[in-house]
């Protein structure tokens, strides 16, 4: 279970990032299978497609989106920045640069920074 969850994330991190590149219809079966949480025989009658056609997009639909990952790398690079800003946050709390409670001029930057990803 908890690999399917993760599964689900993982796509749906990958569409946001490289969603527009998919045609049309795969973002519609893409939206409506992770998103809406449609089964592949809603998502066939709603489309009027086989519900093998449906599979075969969204299958191909997944393998896009990694091989956007893999050549450019962008999730990579949002899972690190992510990482990197918190370690910062920790090592800034620890050495009592900034409180908990991010009041401080340095926490709200940090804030901010956090809220733009």
């Amino acid at each position: 279970m908890i690999f399917l969850l993760e599964k689900t994330i993982r796509i749906t991190m990958l569409f946001d990032f490289y969603g527009s590149l998919l045609t049309d219809k795969q973002q519609q079966i893409i939206k409506n299978y992770f998103y809406n949480d449609l089964s592949l025989a809603e998502i066939a009658a709603n489309l009027e497609i086989s519900r093998q056609g449906v599979y075969d997009h969204l299958h191909r639909s997944e393998e896009n989106l990694e091989e956007y990952e893999s050549k450019l790398g962008l999730l990579a690079k949002y899972n690190k920045l992510r990482q990197q800003i918190s370690e910062l946050e920790t090592i800034l709390v620890n050495k009592k640069f900034i409180a908990g409670n991010n009041n401080c001029e340095l926490g709200q930057k940090l804030e901010t920074i956090k809220s733009l990803l």
